[in-house]
């Protein structure tokens, strides 16, 4: 609270912290992932629902920077019912995670220590940064998200296809070439008688 004014910061995220189980994956947002984004117009939400509006970047009544924890929201809440419930549940401690909406530019995958991990390196566009009852990335990216790791997973199936081909052709050459020089080999011998 300052004066009559209620203000909510927080973090929308946290980088290099690795999310809740997504369906099979999890991510990890990288330090540089929001270069760009603060100047996106962003809104300030409960759950993600655009219903609930508390505030706006491009109203001034939501700051978004990032620092060395993760991209960091400043709100200053409406005098609306909603926003004082909101205010009173979040004081209460019953809400107290954050969440973002977003689309990717670019990110890759890997699996580390039998788990799939998706690291996020530049998000394209942010939508909302909200307060949520349950963190968790928007359903939509989540999906998007599962169909990237599927194409991943097809990528690096293709490429130890490819390399067994590569090994497959190799051994083949060498094997050509050892029949012929033996094949050589035989004919010199037999000249020579």
């Amino acid at each position: 609270a300052e004066g009559d004014n209620q203000v909510v910061v927080g973090y929308a995220s946290v980088f290099n912290s690795l999310s809740n189980d997504l369906g099979g994956f999890k991510e990890l947002i990288s330090p540089d992932a929001f270069a760009g984004r603060t100047e996106d117009d962003v809104r300030f939400l409960l759950n993600h629902d655009a219903n609930y509006v508390f505030g706006r970047t491009t109203s001034g009544t939501m700051n978004l920077t990032i620092d060395e924890v993760g991209l960091r929201y400043e709100v200053e809440m409406p005098d609306t019912q909603a926003a004082r419930d909101l205010t009173v549940t979040m004081k209460r401690g019953d809400i107290n995670q954050s969440s973002f909406a977003f689309s990717v530019e670019d990110d890759s995958w890997a699996e580390v220590d039998g788990e799939v991990i998706r690291t996020i390196h530049k998000v394209k566009r942010l939508y909302d940064a909200s307060v949520v009852t349950y963190p968790a990335y928007e359903e939509a990216s989540s999906e998007v998200a599962k169909r990237s790791m599927e194409a991943w997973k097809e990528s690096e199936k293709l490429k130890l296809a490819t390399e067994k081909d590569k090994e497959k052709s190799k051994k083949e050459e060498q094997d050509l070439f050892k029949r012929n020089l033996a094949e050589l080999r035989l004919k010199i011998k037999n000249k020579r008688k």
